[in-house]
Order: structure tokens, then sequence, then C-alpha cells
């Protein structure tokens, strides 16, 4: 055969094969583009479901009427805070544990609002405190919902100094606040003498009054009642707690609350913010 017969024959031969190869070219290509499409799908879906669970674990941790955290998520994020500052006194050859601050605050005058307004409009009150108060407060922080009209906010590497700070803007700015007015006329000015609400705190340190949640609770709930006692409007630091309270919190009983309460660490009235800031009962739901 000569060159140009085997030429012509060679090529006969490989042009099904070239088209084959073009075929199986396109079709890998279509395959790679739809298996990148489905990658790109099932991205899409882990992003939806991430962010479904996402909500639902917000939704399972944060107060229906007020919109900050719940019960739940106080005790969860205590535990954590306790245990990390307890942690810090090995890994960090501290001479202690690290500062950690529990404040107690209780809204009294709530009754008054309930009577002119109704719960539901009280409820719509109370979250635009709340809302109000987590503003106060640094990110690091946790507020939330310990029942009622009760607030409970977690300090983190804060000592009683910067929890006293917070605890006097938070008063203060419970007093002070611009409530919810649903009249229909011109919003009336700000009473000279507040809003008609007070707000007591108690606060509790680590370690000083304890190292265990349920002692600092207790303490923080001691402190809360001495306020209350003073007539509100303010803020107490908690007395260490006893041996026996420390021991009966080790036996895991309940933080509840102590019957008689003396005079701990006193605070004026605020009459003004303070400059700077270290960083539940249900009635209304």
């Amino acid at each position: 055969m000569t060159t140009p017969l085997l030429v012509q024959a060679l090529a006969g031969l490989s042009a099904p094969a070239l088209a084959g190869a073009a075929v199986l070219g396109v079709r890998g290509r279509r395959e790679r583009a739809g298996a990148a499409a489905g990658a790109e799908r099932l991205r899409g879906r882990i992003a939806e479901l991430e962010d479904r669970c996402a909500e639902l674990e917000r939704t399972a941790s944060c107060d229906p009427l007020t919109g900050v955290w719940n019960y739940r998520h106080l005790q969860l994020t205590l535990d954590r805070e306790i245990e990390r500052a307890r942690r810090a006194e090995h890994t960090e050859q501290a001479e202690g544990p690290r500062p950690l601050a529990v404040l107690m605050l209780a809204i009294t005058g709530f009754d008054a609002v309930v009577a002119e307004h109704g719960r539901a409009r009280s409820g719509a009150v109370l979250r635009d405190l709340a809302q109000r108060l987590a503003m106060e407060i640094r990110r690091a922080d946790t507020l939330g919902r310990y029942g009622g009209e009760e607030f409970l906010v977690v300090l983190p590497d804060t000592g009683a100094e910067g929890a006293a700070q917070v605890a006097e803007r938070l008063v203060w700015s419970v007093r002070r606040h611009l409530l919810l007015d649903w009249s229909s006329g011109p919003r009336e000015s700000r009473p000279a003498d507040g809003n008609g609400l007070t707000a007591a705190a108690g606060i509790a340190v680590l370690p000083e009054d304890g190292t265990h949640a349920a002692v600092l609770l207790r303490a923080a709930d001691r402190a809360l009642a001495a306020a209350r006692d003073a007539g509100g409007d303010c803020w107490r630091l908690s007395a260490p707690a006893t041996d026996t309270e420390r021991r009966r919190a080790d036996r895991s009983e309940p933080a509840g609350r102590t019957p008689d309460h003396g005079p701990d660490t006193e605070r004026d009235r605020p009459g003004a913010p303070p400059a700077t800031v270290a960083g539940p009962r249900d009635v209304l739901s």
C-alpha cells in the first residue's frame, strides 16, 4: 500500500475515535458542571440549615417577652464563666481565680404601669427597658431576665469596683429612661423626678463572695435585699458568704432568698451616670 493510501486509511480509522473523544469530552465537561452545581446547591443547603439551627438556638436562649437572654442561658453562661475564671488560676499561674462579678437588678414601679396600660402594653415597656439596659454593658457581658422584673448581669473579668460602676449606670438608666408612650397627642416631657420606675441592685464577686454559682447568686440576692431595705434606687455589695452557705451550695441546694439581711457596703443614690463603665417571679409574662 502506497503512502497516500495509508494516510487515507489511517484518517478514516481515526475520525470515529476523534469524534468519540469529542463526545466524551463534552460529556465530561457537563458532568463536572453538574457536579459543581450540585456542590453549590449542597453548600447553600448546609448554610441554610446552619442559619436555622442558629435561629433555633437563639430562640431557645432568649426570653420571649423582653428579647434578652433567658434564665437557662444565664445559668449556662455563669457556669462557663466560673469555670473559665477558676481555670485561669492554674493555667496563668495567678494567685487566684480571675475576677467575675454577678449583678442582680430588680425594677420596682411596674404595678402602676400595669394598672394604667394593661399587661400587654406593660410587657412592651419592659421589653423596651430591657433592650436599653442591654446597651449599657460590654459585649463580653451577659444580661438576661432572671424572672418578672428582675435581671441578672454576668460580668467577666470585672471586680467590685467595675461592677459598682455598671450598677450605678443601670440604676440611673432605669430611673431616667423615657418610657413608651401610646398617646395620640404630643409626648409629655420627662418628669423632673424620673419616670416612676426605680431599680435596686446587688453585687457579688468571685472569689470574695464564693466560687460556685449557687453561692454567688445567694450573695447577690442578699445584697439586692439590702438595697431594697435601703429604699431602692441604689446598689449594694454583698458581704462574703458564710461557711454554712458555702457547704449548702456545694451540696447543690438551690440558691433561694434568705429571710434576714443585714446592711452591706453602701453607696449613695447616683444623681447622674458615671463617666465610664467597666466595660425571673413572672408578673408580666
